[in-house]
């Protein structure tokens, strides 16, 4: 049987990186990609301590973490992120995962999982 894939993407604020970084290292993900973007969610860039509503977008500061990960896997990695991530407040993330129909190493033409795992001996 043919292994199924995921993409998780992880949206969070530029100060859980570090952490975040040395608990998935933990949680045996082989390798992941982070970015910096900018952006707002529902609360349209607003801060947590402003009481009237904003009608003007501001985009703050975020960082992207993704990962590909075997399928029967997504479950506990959400898990694990949202528990690594929760402080309660605005800010804490979003999290996102799509299907991933296949993972191609570039420079030896391996595919699905040898494209993930390492293969220096």
């Amino acid at each position: 049987m043919e292994e199924k894939f995921s993409r998780v993407e992880v949206i969070t604020g530029i100060s859980k990186i570090a952490a975040l970084q040395s608990a998935l290292g933990k949680f045996r993900i082989t390798g992941m990609t982070v970015y910096q973007v900018l952006g707002c969610g529902v609360q349209h860039g607003t801060q947590e301590f402003e009481v009237e509503e904003k009608k003007e977008i501001q985009l703050l500061p975020k960082e992207v973490v993704m990962m590909v990960v075997p399928t029967d896997e997504v479950p506990d990695v959400i898990e694990f992120l949202k528990k690594e991530l929760y402080t309660g407040h605005i800010g804490d993330g979003k999290i996102f995962v799509s299907d991933v129909t296949n993972i191609v190493r570039v420079r030896t033409g391996e595919e699905g999982m040898d494209a993930l795992l390492s293969t220096e001996k």
